[in-house]
């Protein structure tokens, strides 16, 4: 007799955080449907969605743990053996110093994989050597919006878009890279709302605008600065709004003053007329929402990119209304919670400093230990150049892959075959488990119970549908097991299901503390912060405050700086770098059938002049160099990119645009590498 069973749990991609069903027949998984009555998707699924299950099963699953022996090859250990052999490795290291070793937890992974995982590098290690690919995303948001608004997450949630009269876009394709969000902004359209997008590449979210500005990647903060000078000059600031909720308003009319339309044209190459336009419409509207993404943040300056969106939204009195608001999209499904958890080099969970005194007394009194040092520890940028010079002698990698994912491709290459010792836990062989000299078969979605936090604060429960393949287990029990091997207090690791390490998190977490089981078994879930058991959550924040202590907003002007590497002679073009409707990374949709037919391989988008000039031609194999690597690639010729600019998809590793991304200047506010900007030069084949 078949047993059928529908599994309702959350996409595992963007940060949209989709509701799905995953249909389940003689315990496996063959199917997806959409969950109906979801708040956020409301029975749509994206391409991604519709066919994630498809990974799931897949034949090269992780299934055993590798042991890569001397003469390089991986042989099958038992897990006493592995894990016997990572304690012994991290414990030596430890000894000599414990910030010789650093940890990448997983912003795919549910919140308590992530909780476990920076617990174990504090509690077991002790460093604060650990991070996730938020410091190579939304770092940023994190940095700028909490010095601005005293919370560096998203300031509506989902569905208030659809109430703004204008919705500012920049830096932000949602209808490829979050089109359920997109949908909304689609009924936002429909709603009367008029459309701004400002990109470099005429993309099918800018086709929706009612007004498009190309401007030139990087000139982000010349081009907000000028349409805060537009709105001081025309006496469309919300004065009220400023004197009674903000600071600084002085420092960002003399910052901004410099930034006229000549000097914006000059550095963003933006179209003036446009830009007024543009401007006015959104200064004058009742409800206007700001919507960002990596486009913004994915630069050396992008926390300043990020700060100017702010002062932008508090200079007009668009915050604290259903339709206004700062508006990030999150990358990836857990990318809100992995930050939420602590897995950051300054913060505990729930973003307290580990420098302040407070913060460490209460996490040393829950995990009733000592925690040595309150000094913040490396980024993720910060400990691949540390372990390249051999100062970091091991590493933890848990469903990160720096190798495809990094800027800078060979310099991680270098660094990751620089480490005395690497562990990387997974569920695929991914491009950095190559260089491992452990590989931990790792449980994946749909085959574990936990929680994802999406970019709109929802706190949601994703739910187990089959177990893993082979011996393969979920990331906690795999650090509990090593923990207790390296001498932690086996009563501090003691968990005997995700619900449970839930509920020390929550304790230590103000932001969760009246989540639980039972209130998020509900279809709509939680918003954080929901600091007691009978609050309903918070979709809306700064309502009549901002989150920091005097309760007030803080205007933190920026000057331009522009990139770090400007195209010359020999690299005449500028290079970014996207996601597409139809990947992700790589690990997971590239092993979806369905989705890798639809797009098997990268390309290069080059705008049709450019390519004209170099005798280049649709679909045509050509090399793109930069200063740091070169790769092979098919040519998309367009006439829906800036000229002067090229773009590549980040998803594929026989293309990969990170050999030829740099990572040597850093967002000093954030840590965050210019993933967006770099000089290339494309050539024919000879």
């Amino acid at each position: 007799m078949v047993e059928m069973k529908y599994v309702p749990t959350i996409c595992p991609y963007c940060g949209t955080g989709c509701g799905l069903n995953l249909v389940v027949v003689d315990e496996k998984v063959v199917g997806v449907e959409p969950w109906k009555r979801h708040p956020v998707n409301e029975g749509k699924l994206c391409p991604k969605g519709m066919f994630s299950h498809e990974f799931i099963h897949r034949e090269d699953r992780l299934t055993k743990p590798l042991i890569k022996q001397p003469n390089g090859e991986f042989k099958e250990a038992s897990w006493e053996e592995a894990t016997d052999l990572v304690a012994k490795k991290l414990g030596e290291i430890k000894s000599e110093n414990p910030d010789n070793i650093g940890f990448l937890a997983c912003a795919r992974s549910p919140n308590e994989n992530i909780y476990i995982t920076q617990k174990f590098a504090r509690k077991v290690i002790g460093t604060h050597n650990v991070d996730h690919c938020a410091r190579i995303c939304h770092g940023p948001t994190v940095a700028g919006l909490a010095r601005t608004f005293g919370s560096g997450a998203m300031t509506n949630d989902f569905k208030s878009i659809e109430e703004a009269d204008v919705v500012f876009i920049i830096g932000s394709n949602n209808m490829e890279a979050h089109p359920l969000f997109g949908r909304r902004v689609i009924r936002a359209k429909k709603n009367g709302a008029k459309i701004i997008v400002a990109d470099p590449r005429f993309t099918p979210t800018a086709k929706l605008a009612d007004i498009y500005m190309e401007f030139r990647s990087g000139g982000d903060v010349a081009l907000l600065n000028a349409m805060m000078k537009i709105i001081i000059d025309e006496g469309l600031q919300d004065d009220d709004f400023i004197k009674n909720r903000t600071k600084n308003y002085q420092r960002l009319k003399e910052i901004v003053s410099k930034y006229d339309l000549k000097k914006a044209a000059e550095i963003a190459e933006v179209n003036v007329e446009k830009l007024v336009e543009a401007t006015m419409l959104y200064a004058k509207a009742d409800k206007a929402a700001i919507v960002y993404s990596l486009g913004i943040t994915e630069h050396r300056h992008g926390a300043d990119n990020v700060m100017s969106t702010a002062n932008l939204a508090m200079l007009t009195g668009n915050i604290g209304r259903n339709g206004t608001g700062v508006n990030p999209l999150r990358g990836q499904n857990n990318v809100q919670g992995a930050c939420d958890m602590g897995a950051l080099p300054t913060d505990y969970p729930g973003y307290q400093k580990v420098v302040d005194v407070d913060a460490t007394r209460l996490i040393e009194q829950n995990w009733t230990c000592t925690l040595n040092d309150c000094a913040p520890g490396l980024t993720v940028v910060e400990m691949i150049h540390a372990a390249a010079a051999g100062d970091i002698k091991a590493m933890y990698i848990t469903g990160e892959d720096p190798v495809l994912s990094d800027p800078d491709t060979n310099h991680v290459i270098e660094a990751m075959e620089n480490l005395d010792f690497l562990v990387v836990q997974d569920i695929f062989m991914s491009e950095t488990g190559k260089y491992a000299d452990v590989v931990l078969p790792a449980a994946g979605w749909g085959e574990q119970e936990g929680t994802f936090t999406n970019g709109e604060r929802r706190v949601q429960l994703v739910r187990k549908a089959v177990n893993p393949p082979g011996e393969a287990k979920v990331d906690w029990e795999i650090m509990k097991e090593i923990a207790v091997k390296m001498g932690a207090d086996p009563k501090q690791f003691t968990y005997n299901n995700a619900e449970e390490i839930f509920d020390e998190m929550r304790e230590i977490t103000p932001q969760y503390k009246g989540m639980n089981r039972e209130r998020l078994e509900r279809p709509e879930a939680l918003h954080w912060p929901c600091p007691d058991e009978n609050h309903p959550g918070t979709g809306l924040m700064h309502v009549n405050t901002f989150a920091h202590p005097d309760g007030m907003g803080v205007f933190e002007p920026a000057e331009y700086i522009g990139p770090s590497e400007l195209p010359d002679d020999n690299y005449p073009l500028i290079l970014t770098t996207t996601r597409t409707l139809f990947h992700y990374h790589a690990s997971m949709t590239r092993r979806c059938k369905t989705l890798d037919n639809e797009l098997p391989t990268g390309y290069v988008e080059i705008h049709t002049n450019d390519a004209k000039k170099l005798g280049i031609l649709n679909r045509e194999l050509v090399k793109v160099k930069s200063r740091r690597g070169e790769i092979e690639i098919p040519a998309r010729v367009t006439d829906d990119i800036k000229e002067g600019e090229i773009n590549i998809p980040m998803h594929f590793a026989e293309c990969a645009a990170n050999m030829l991304t740099t990572s040597k200047e850093l967002d000093p506010k954030s840590k965050m590498a210019e993933l967006k900007v770099c000089a290339a030069v494309v050539e024919k084949m000879e």
